[in-house]
């Protein structure tokens, strides 16, 4: 995994509050459940840039920086 720079983390923290609404385009994680197009409400970002998000089929699990991807949503 990449390593991030402040910067990149600053933009993350302030783009990805508490209570965004994100759609998940890619998720890196064969035991995961959670597929393409699924929605959840970001619950924070951590230091290292994983976007922690309350899915709406339930659960919870990071977007991880640099190996999964997600993009935030108007609901």
């Amino acid at each position: 995994m990449r390593g991030i720079s402040a910067d990149t983390l600053k933009r993350l923290k302030d783009s990805y509050i508490p209570g965004t609404r994100v759609v998940l385009i890619e998720m890196n994680d064969p035991y995961t459940k959670l597929m393409t197009g699924d929605k959840g409400t970001v619950t924070g970002v951590d230091d290292i840039g994983t976007i922690h998000v309350k899915w709406d089929r339930g659960g919870s699990l990071g977007v991880v920086f640099g190996e999964d991807s997600c993009r935030k949503i108007d609901d």
